[in-house]
C-alpha cells in the first residue's frame, strides 16, 4: 500500500488520518477535512510527527477550468480585483426510503449541513484563486426547519489584496443555482463551481467565453498532482494547511448557529 484514501463521512476523518499517519502512509482525505478545525490541527500535527504528507480532495484547485480562471486573474484581464460574490441555492434534500435524512445534513456526521459538504468547494477555490479569506463574519439559519442542520448561510470577508467577498448559500430554495462573480477595475469573470458552464470574461468593450472541459474522471488532475509530489516531481495544491483554512472559515460562518442550538 502506497497511500491511504479516506472517503468516509467527516466525523471519522481524524480517526483514520491518525491511524494512517502512525502507520507511515501518505494520507489523501476527502473534504471537508474534518468536523471541526481542532480536528484538522490534530491531523496536520500527526502527519508532521510521523513525516507523511497530508493531501485533501479539494480537486477544483487542479481542474483546468479553474486554472483558466486563475490565469485570467493573474494576467490582468479584469484589472485589480475589487469584490467577489457567491450565490448557491438548491431545493431541500429528501429523506431516504427508510425516512432518514442523509448523513450530509446530520451535524454529528458531517460537521454541519450541506454548506460544509457543498459550500466548502467554492470557499476553498477562492482561497486558491485569491488567497486566504480573513476578517470573516457571517450567520447561519434553519429557515425551513426540516432537519437539524442549518439550511442557509451568509458571510462577508476580505482578501489580502483588499478585495472583499460576499456569499449566500441556501439549501431550501425552489431551484438549483450556482453563480460566482469576480469583479475588477477593468472587467469581471463569471463562472460556476459545479455546473458545466463556460467561463465568461466581460469588459467594457467585449465579452469572451471560455469552455474548458473537465477530465472524464473529475479527480484525475488532482490525483496526478499527488502522485507527482510523492515522486518528487511537483506539488499538490491542496494540503492539510490549506484545507484547514477552509474549515476555519466555515466554522466562523456557522458558529453562532451551533452555539445557540446546543
Amino acid at each position: 500500500m502506497d497511500a491511504v484514501y479516506i472517503a468516509t463521512p467527516p466525523s471519522t476523518h481524524k480517526k483514520y488520518t491518525l491511524m494512517a499517519a502512525e502507520a507511515g502512509k501518505p494520507v489523501y482525505v476527502e473534504k471537508p477535512m474534518a468536523n471541526h478545525s481542532e480536528e484538522c490541527w490534530e491531523m496536520v500535527h500527526a502527519c508532521e510527527k510521523y513525516g507523511v504528507p497530508l493531501f485533501v480532495a479539494y480537486y477544483r484547485r487542479s481542474l483546468p477550468r479553474f486554472l483558466k480562471v486563475k490565469e485570467l486573474i493573474e494576467n490582468g484581464s479584469i484589472g485589480e480585483v475589487r469584490f467577489v460574490s457567491i450565490q448557491q441555492t438548491q431545493p431541500i434534500v429528501q429523506k431516504d426510503e427508510d425516512g432518514n435524512w442523509p448523513w450530509r445534513v446530520i451535524p454529528e456526521k458531517s460537521g454541519a449541513g450541506l454548506f460544509y459538504d457543498v459550500g466548502s468547494h467554492t470557499l476553498d477555490l477562492f482561497d486558491f484563486l485569491l488567497g486566504p479569506l480573513k476578517d470573516v463574519k457571517g450567520s447561519a439559519y434553519n429557515l425551513a426547519d426540516s432537519y437539524p442542520a442549518e439550511d442557509t448561510v451568509s458571510g462577508v470577508w476580505r482578501f489580502d489584496s483588499g478585495a472583499v467577498g460576499t456569499g449566500v448559500w441556501n439549501f431550501s430554495s425552489y431551484k438549483k443555482e450556482d453563480d460566482n462573480r469576480i469583479v475588477g477595475t477593468e472587467g469581471e469573470i463569471q463562472f460556476s463551481t459545479f455546473d458545466d458552464k463556460p467561463i465568461i470574461l466581460s469588459t467594457d468593450s467585449a465579452e469572451e467565453s471560455f469552455y474548458v472541459e473537465h477530465p472524464e474522471h473529475i479527480q484525475y488532475s488532482h490525483i496526478q498532482t499527488v502522485v507527482n509530489e510523492l515522486l518528487g516531481r511537483g506539488m499538490c495544491p491542496s494540503t492539510g494547511m490549506t484545507a484547514l483554512r477552509t474549515n476555519e472559515v466555515m466554522e466562523t460562518l456557522v458558529r453562532e448557529y451551533y452555539e445557540t442550538t446546543k
